[in-house]
């Protein structure tokens, strides 16, 4: 097999602000040999404060231990209580700062997108089909709702790191094809692809049916371009 059938895939893990459910994931994911990354979609990085009423808000590429040390200066018993400090540690073991989904072009490509939030999901399809497809090398976005506290997030991320270990997730060219045939759908071009539309969508829905099934939770997906 050549070098590009080698090639690992790569995978981004999305949430609001880059701090709970996506890190989570993106921890147990590289810790598992994977090459993932990790965003958030929101305008700033948002913590639960002292009340409802009063987030702590940060600013994206503010870094983990910046907001740890000023959440330790706050309050060190209630952001220890809460989960905050322990989760930021762990942050901080991952990468330097929550980086924001819609300032990662100059991150590269990335073959599976997984959100964790249907209102992620939403702005990250809509910002890939909002950047010039120059390439048109597919990316696979899916979504699964996880609650936004630390003991959802990691049952979500052992969910999210099953779905991205499946053979057929893994299989490059089996996904380039998917992108392909789902192109020519889109733009109706002629193609010796003819019903090609079909055998991508019956290989995708027969993934995240099963994956239903076995786990009991609701998958989305879409297929984008870069």
């Amino acid at each position: 097999m050549g070098m590009e059938a080698r090639r690992k895939m790569r995978f981004a893990m999305v949430c609001s602000s880059n701090m709970n459910r996506s890190m989570e994931a993106h921890s147990l994911l590289g810790r598992a040999g994977l090459d993932v990354a990790s965003y958030g979609t929101g305008t700033h990085v948002k913590l639960p404060g002292p009340s409802l009423h009063e987030p702590n808000v940060y600013d994206f590429g503010t870094p983990y231990n910046v907001i740890y040390d000023d959440l330790r200066r706050k309050d060190p018993d209630l952001y220890k209580r809460n989960g905050l400090l322990p989760m930021l540690k762990r942050n901080t073991s991952v990468k330097l700062a929550p980086q924001r989904w819609q300032d990662n072009a100059g991150d590269g490509l990335f073959d599976v997108i997984f959100s964790f939030e249907e209102r992620v999901f939403d702005l990250i399809v809509d910002d890939m089909h909002n950047r010039e497809q120059r390439m048109l090398k597919n990316a696979l976005i899916i979504n699964m709702d996880v609650k936004d506290n630390h003991e959802e997030a990691g049952v979500g991320a052992k969910l999210a790191l099953d779905l991205c270990q499946k053979p057929s997730l893994l299989d490059q060219h089996m996904l380039d094809g998917l992108g392909w045939a789902l192109y020519v759908s889109n733009t109706k071009l002629e193609s010796s692809l003819e019903g090609a539309d079909e055998d991508w969508e019956e290989i995708i829905d027969d993934l995240i049916i099963t994956f239903e099934k076995q786990h009991k939770r609701k998958l989305t997906y879409n297929m984008a371009f870069y």
